[in-house]
C-alpha cells in the first residue's frame, strides 16, 4: 500500500474536479451521470451533457464577474443544478461554499459574511427570501441566481437571474472562441492542490469553522474510499444529505466525479426511501439518526400489525438476531438455521429491505456519531452489509471504516487507505492523510491548534485501539469525557447511545461532570409515543402535555433503569449510572440553538438554557419550572412554558462495584 505521501501524486492529469468531468465525458459519454425525479418522472442526464451544462452555466457566471478565488455560496436541497454548479465555479478557480438549507437567515448571514461569497446559486424563493432579509449584512453579494423560478416573476431583478438564464449566456458565450479558450486555459492552469471548497462545520462548540479542502483532499480521499470498498461506475446512489455535510460532499460529488457512478437526486426528502427503492441504491450511507427512525417506524407499523403477522414478525427476528450477521460473514451456520433463515428472507427479511429501499445495497454506511450498537446489529442481520465508519470534515470525511468481514458494533473500523492513526497520551486520537484540510479560512489560530507543524490533525476525540481486533474505539468527545466527584468515568455519549436505543427515545442529554452523580434530559420520539397513545385511546393536546403523560414516565423510567443494568455489567462505567432523570417539556431543535445542523446535541449549550432544570435534577426537587424561548418554521418566536417531573432512579451493583469504577 502507498504511503500517504505518494498518494498525493495519484491524480495525474485528472487533478481538479473540471477536469474528472471532462475526463468522465470521454470514458462514459453516453452514461447517465445525474437523475432527478420530477412529479414523479425521472430525468437522467449523461456525463456529456453534464459537462456541456457545467461549460454553458460556467461562462454564464464569468459573465456575471465570477474570478479565481471568489467565494460563491450554494443553497438548497440535492438538486441537479446545485451540483452542477460546484462544477462550473470549480473551472474558473472560484470555490463553491455550500449552505444547509434549513439554516435561519441569522445563520446563512454569518457564513457567507464571513467567506465573503460574491454570488449565491439557490434553490428556490424561501432561500432567496432568506439573502434579501439579510441583504444589508452581504455587500459583497452582488448576484443571486435561482433554480426554481415559481413565485419570483414579480420580484426585483436587477440583481437576480434565473439557472437558465444564465445557462444560455453562457451558451451563447461559447460561440466565441475567445471565451470557450479562456475557459479551457483557466481549467488546464488549475492544480490539485488548490482549494476547492469551503465547508463549514456544524459549530457544536460555537460558531462554525470554514475548512478549505483542497482538489487533492477530496479527490484522493474519494478515490481511496472507492479503493476501499471495491466500488466503482455502475453503483448507483441517492443524494439527501445536506449539501454543506463533507458526507455528501464526497459520496454523492466527489466519488462520482472520481469513480463515474450515477448520483440520484430525490424528488423531495419525504419521498427518499421510496426513490431509493426505485434506483435500486446499491451505495448508501446515512447518519445514526435515520436508522434509528427508520427501526422505531417499522417497530411502530408492526404494533398495529394482527396477532399472526406480530407473532411471525418478532420469530423470524429472533432467528436473524442468532445466525443473520454469521451469514451474512459467511461463517459456518447448520442448515436447519439457514433454512429458517431462507423463510425469514422470504416472509420478513426481503419485504422490510425492499420497505427500506435497501435490498440492492452492496455497501451501507453510517457515521457522524456512534450508533447503538442493537441498532446496528439489527440492519445487520437481515442482511445488509452496514459498515460504520469514522471521519471528520477536516479529513474529507475518511479516517477508518471497516473492512468487510471485520465488522464490530462498538468500534469504527481500521485507518484507512493512506492514512495514519494514533492515540495521545491524554487519549485524543490523531491522524494524518492526504485528505487533511489546507487550515481554517481567516483563523490560523484556530489551525494551529488542530493541526500540527507535520500535518497531524487532533481529532478532538477519546479513543483507543481494541487490542483484540486492532480496530479504533471512539468514547466520545475528548473534552465531553470527564470524572464524577467519585472519580468515576463519566462519557456522556456513550451513556446517551444506550438511551437512545430505545424508539420512544429520540434524544438524550447526560449530565454529571465534577458532580456527584449522573443525570440526564429525554426526549420523546413523537411517532412513536404517539402511535402508543393512538393504540391506547390516550387523548392529548401538544407535545408537552404527552411528554408528561404518567404512562410514558413509566415507560422511559423502566427504559432508564435497564440502561443503568447495563452499565452496572460494565466496570469502567458503572458509576456513570442515571441517579434522576426528567423528560423535557419540547423536542430539542437546530432552530433554537440546541442542536447542530447535523443533528449533533449541543451540551454546552443545553446546560446553559435549562440551567433551572439542571439545577433541580442535583437539589433534590421533585419537579422543574422552566420558561424556553421557540423559533417557528417561519422565523417567528414564542415561548413554551411548564413544569416537568423529576424521576429519582435505583442504582445497581454492590458496593465494590462502585468503587472499582472510582479506582
Amino acid at each position: 500500500m502507498a504511503n500517504h505521501a505518494d498518494a498525493r501524486a495519484v491524480s495525474g492529469a485528472h487533478d481538479t474536479f473540471p477536469k474528472l468531468l471532462a475526463l468522465n465525458a470521454q470514458r462514459f459519454g453516453t452514461r447517465p451521470a445525474t437523475r432527478h425525479k420530477d412529479l414523479g418522472i425521472w430525468h437522467s442526464w449523461t456525463w456529456s451533457e453534464v459537462r456541456d451544462i457545467v461549460r454553458h452555466f460556467a461562462l454564464g457566471l464569468r459573465a456575471l464577474g465570477l474570478r479565481r478565488g471568489d467565494k460563491v455560496a450554494i443553497v438548497g436541497s440535492n438538486r441537479p443544478r446545485l451540483y452542477w454548479s460546484m462544477a462550473a465555479v470549480q473551472s474558473w478557480g472560484g470555490v463553491p461554499v455550500p449552505v444547509y438549507a434549513d439554516s435561519v437567515a441569522d445563520e446563512m448571514a454569518y457564513v457567507l459574511e464571513h467567506a465573503e461569497a460574491s454570488i449565491a446559486v439557490v434553490e428556490d424563493q424561501e432561500q432567496v427570501d432568506k439573502l434579501l432579509s439579510i441583504s444589508d449584512r452581504l455587500p459583497k453579494l452582488t448576484h443571486i441566481i435561482y433554480d426554481e423560478e415559481r413565485g419570483l416573476r414579480d420580484y426585483d431583478h436587477s440583481r437576480m437571474h434565473s439557472f437558465e438564464q444564465v445557462q444560455a449566456n453562457g451558451r451563447a458565450a461559447a460561440a466565441d472562441p475567445a471565451q470557450a479558450k479562456a475557459l479551457d486555459d483557466e481549467i488546464a492552469a488549475s492544480k490539485g492542490s488548490d482549494l476547492a471548497i469551503m465547508l463549514y462545520t456544524s459549530g457544536t462548540t460555537g460558531r462554525p469553522k470554514g475548512v478549505m479542502l483542497s482538489n487533492d483532499n477530496v479527490i484522493i480521499s474519494a478515490r481511496n474510499g472507492g479503493l476501499f470498498d471495491r466500488l466503482n461506475e455502475n453503483e448507483e446512489t441517492i443524494a439527501y444529505l445536506p449539501l454543506a455535510w463533507v458526507g455528501d460532499n464526497i459520496f454523492s460529488y466527489g466519488q462520482s466525479y472520481v469513480l463515474g457512478f450515477c448520483v440520484n437526486c430525490p424528488e423531495s426528502a419525504a419521498t427518499v426511501v421510496e426513490d431509493r427503492r426505485e434506483v435500486g441504491t446499491s451505495y448508501a450511507f446515512a447518519p445514526p439518526r435515520v436508522y434509528e427512525n427508520l427501526l422505531t417506524q417499522t417497530m411502530v407499523r408492526m404494533e398495529d400489525a394482527g396477532p399472526f403477522k406480530k407473532k411471525m414478525f418478532h420469530y423470524f427476528l429472533g432467528v436473524a438476531k442468532e445466525w443473520g450477521e454469521k451469514i451474512l460473514n459467511k461463517e459456518p451456520v447448520p442448515l436447519v438455521a439457514r433454512l429458517k433463515y431462507a423463510l425469514g428472507e422470504v416472509l420478513v427479511y426481503g419485504p422490510l429491505k425492499n420497505r427500506f429501499g435497501l435490498t440492492s445495497i452492496r455497501v451501507g454506511y453510517t457515521a457522524g456519531e456512534a450508533i447503538g450498537p442493537e441498532i446496528f446489529r439489527f440492519f445487520r442481520s437481515l442482511g445488509i452489509n452496514l459498515k460504520q465508519l469514522y471521519g471528520q470534515t477536516e479529513a474529507s470525511v475518511y479516517i477508518t471504516a471497516q473492512p468487510d468481514g471485520e465488522i464490530h458494533a462498538d468500534t469504527v473500523g481500521k485507518p484507512n487507505i493512506d492514512v495514519e492513526v494514533k492515540i495521545d497520551e491524554n487519549g485524543e486520537v490523531l491522524y494524518r492523510s492526504p485528505g487533511v484540510f489546507l487550515g481554517y479560512y481567516k483563523d490560523p489560530e484556530k489551525t494551529a491548534e488542530t493541526k500540527t507543524p507535520d500535518g497531524w490533525v487532533r481529532s478532538g476525540d477519546a479513543g483507543f485501539f481494541d487490542p483484540k481486533t486492532g480496530h479504533l474505539k471512539i468514547i466520545d468527545r475528548a473534552k465531553d469525557v470527564g470524572k464524577l466527584r467519585s472519580g468515576a468515568l463519566f462519557a456522556p455519549k456513550y451513556v446517551e447511545n444506550k438511551l437512545k436505543f430505545y424508539p420512544n427515545i429520540k434524544e438524550a442529554v447526560a449530565f454529571g461532570q465534577d458532580r456527584d452523580f449522573a443525570t440526564c434530559f429525554l426526549n420523546i420520539d413523537l411517532t412513536a409515543v404517539g402511535s402508543w397513545a393512538e393504540r391506547n385511546n390516550v387523548s392529548y393536546g401538544s407535545y408537552q402535555e404527552l411528554a408528561g403523560h404518567p404512562e410514558v414516565i413509566k415507560t422511559l423510567t423502566a427504559h432508564v433503569d435497564e440502561v443503568n443494568r447495563s452499565l452496572a455489567g460494565e466496570p469502567m462505567m458503572a458509576g456513570a449510572q442515571i441517579r434522576r432523570f426528567l423528560i423535557l417539556h419540547k423536542e430539542l431543535d437546530a432552530d433554537d440553538g440546541e442542536l447542530t445542523r447535523t443533528q449533533k446535541v449541543r451540551r454546552g449549550f443545553i446546560g446553559e438554557r435549562y440551567a433551572p432544570l439542571v439545577t433541580a435534577l442535583y437539589d433534590g426537587s421533585k419537579r422543574g419550572h422552566i420558561r424556553t424561548e421557540v423559533t417557528f418554521e417561519d422565523g417567528r418566536k414564542g415561548v413554551i412554558e411548564g413544569d416537568v417531573a423529576i424521576v429519582d432512579m435505583p442504582l445497581h451493583g454492590t458496593a465494590d462495584t462502585f468503587r472499582e469504577a472510582a479506582e
